[in-house]
């Protein structure tokens, strides 16, 4: 037996093959009322757009439920999946339809939470997704409290148009959006 290490492997970039699905970026159907789609660009540490990621999202319904077994309310309805996983395209982007989440009642922010699954990644790095509309709730929410003001707002969406919310995800480098220990 060799006492040698074994060598550390990254995700992918086999990610596109077993992880996606076509509707995956659809966390509600197409036409909902009040639907928000984010959108946005997963950035490596020297900038370049990553090309075979993955964005996956879990958050509540407007109503601030979660369809998931844990929340005995469970999810109001409407064709709500709390989930979604969309995968990078040629340049890097993401989208995902859903709506915004209603407070969950303990203190945190409206916010979506995210996964991002990449090359040269030993495991996933897991960040959120806040309002640009929830100024007083991001103000106290207390994860975005703790941060200084310039790292907080990597965290926070920028308004794109027409129902658009834009987050760019970097990996590292200047930037660099804040990840979380999970």
């Amino acid at each position: 037996m060799s006492e040698l290490l074994t060598p550390s492997q990254t995700v992918g970039p086999f990610l596109s093959l077993g992880l996606t699905w076509p509707t995956g970026h659809l966390v509600v159907p197409e036409g909902t009322p009040g639907a928000v789609l984010v959108s946005g660009v997963l950035y490596d540490g020297a900038g370049d757009p990553v090309t075979d990621g993955i964005v996956e999202t879990w958050q509540a319904d407007a109503d601030g439920r979660f369809d998931h077994p844990d929340d005995p309310r469970g999810a109001s309805g409407s064709g709500f999946a709390g989930f979604g996983r969309s995968a990078t395209d040629e340049d890097g982007r993401y989208r995902v339809l859903t709506v915004k989440p209603g407070p969950v009642g303990d203190g945190q922010a409206p916010h979506i939470d995210v996964s991002v699954f990449a090359r040269g990644l030993l495991d996933r790095v897991v960040t959120r997704i806040y309002f640009p509309d929830e100024a007083a709730a991001n103000a106290t929410d207390p994860l975005l409290a703790s941060l200084p003001p310039e790292r907080a707002a990597t965290l926070v969406a920028q308004p794109a148009g027409d129902g658009v919310l834009r987050f760019d995800i970097r990996l590292q480098g200047a930037g660099e959006t804040v990840f979380l220990l999970v």
